[in-house]
């Protein structure tokens, strides 16, 4: 394994973790700040809005520019981010603190992505983008739990210098163990866009939102779903979340090592079986001992889906992928936040903490189905001239 992966790897880890780890602490920040809760949680929409934002605009800006000096640029943003988070003396700068680090996560991992495909063979390059996203998966098993157990005891501040200091460490290892890659040759801004010319490009988006957007539909209400249907205590949420997160790591690994061997043929297994899973969560939610053997499950389905949806854009971009992978990243997010929203729709006309279940598994349902028609196009002979693998430079 490339040295270099370790550091796109800790990257992730604090990304990761700056993400999710607001959930833990909204009652110490509202407190403290002296809003609400419910003003707290735009927090959260915040930070995804400067994703979905940043990932495509930064990506852009840094189409000339060498990728190492585009990844040290996002971690020197991230890093200012959570430094300005730390020392907020209100809400509003707090919210400008968390804005500034998200602008960085998108592009991060679209480019991250293409640097750690082009550090392994072609027959590698989804495990090698699956290894850089253990850091992100590891954070949901480690870095959230521990992030807010600082802030519990030592004040919500200290996570967010915990997680800056983070940052100079992944900083410092992308400085010293990434390799310089040139700009590639006839690559701009415009033929980065012209990739979105491509019908299938569009497809593997659609591809990301609508299943990324399954797993959050679920995900986002798990805590009262385990409280007020399975009937586990408040304080074992937390023990689920780590169960969850064992799943993430896993399937991660796992869906990275399937699509390197195929591609298409493994998102149609994943996409089915989180579908599945989704119905089977209907029924056991209503158990304690199937509600945590689903909720591992649910997470190795949920996140084995991220390589392949990440190779499978990339791929369909051809030589000019940075962009486009970038976009994917805010594919993610938009499916995170129509995902909530939908499920929170069902909650709020009465269908029940379970209903979000459904919903997931619909939208992971039509996911498999755009993934179907896609598959159908590449076996169009007009459509295989297209790259199956993003040409990377060293």
């Amino acid at each position: 394994m490339p040295v270099a992966l370790i550091a796109l790897a800790i990257a992730a880890f604090g990304i990761g973790t700056t993400e999710f780890v607001i959930m833990g602490l909204l009652p110490e920040v509202a407190t403290d700040l002296g809003v609400s809760v419910p003003t707290a949680g735009l927090l959260i929409s915040g930070y995804a809005l400067g994703v979905v934002v940043g990932a495509p605009l930064l990506t852009a800006l840094g189409s000339k520019v060498p990728r190492k000096t585009v990844l040290t640029g996002l971690m020197v943003l991230f890093i200012a981010g959570n430094v300005v988070s730390a020392i907020a003396p209100g809400y509003g700068l707090l919210m400008t603190g968390r804005v500034v680090a998200a602008l960085s996560h998108g592009a991060f991992f679209g480019v991250g992505s293409v640097v750690a495909a082009s550090l392994v063979p072609k027959s590698r390059q989804a495990s090698a983008i699956a290894i850089m996203f253990t850091g992100l998966t590891v954070a949901n098993v480690l870095g959230v739990p521990g992030g807010t157990a600082l802030g519990q005891q030592f004040g919500w501040r200290s996570t967010f210098w915990a997680v800056a200091g983070l940052g100079v460490i992944a900083l410092v290892g992308v400085v010293a163990l990434v390799p310089r890659q040139p700009v590639t040759e006839g690559q701009t801004l415009r033929s980065e866009l012209a990739v979105f010319r491509r019908p299938q490009v569009w497809l593997a988006l659609a591809m990301t939102a609508l299943g990324f957007g399954g797993v959050f539909a679920s995900f986002t209400y798990i805590a009262p779903m385990m409280t007020d249907v399975a009937g586990f205590s408040p304080g074992a949420v937390t023990w689920l979340l780590v169960l969850f997160g064992g799943g993430l790591v896993v399937g991660n690994l796992l869906g990275g090592k399937a699509a390197d061997r195929a591609l298409m043929p493994s998102l149609y297994v994943i996409l089915a079986a989180l579908a599945v899973v989704l119905v089977a969560f209907v029924f056991t939610a209503h158990a304690q001992l199937p509600a945590a053997v689903t909720i591992a499950l649910f997470g190795a389905a949920g996140f084995a889906t991220v390589p392949p949806l990440q190779a499978r854009v990339m791929a369909k971009a051809g030589d000019a992928p940075a962009l486009a992978s970038a976009a994917n990243i805010a594919a993610f997010n938009l499916g995170n936040a129509g995902g909530a929203w939908l499920g929170g729709l069902a909650i709020g006309h009465g269908l029940g903490y379970t209903a979000p279940n459904w919903i997931g598994a619909v939208l992971a349902a039509a996911g498999l189905g755009v993934a179907l028609v896609a598959g159908a196009l590449d076996r169009r002979p007009a459509t295989r001239t297209q790259p199956e693998i993003p040409a990377v430079h060293r």
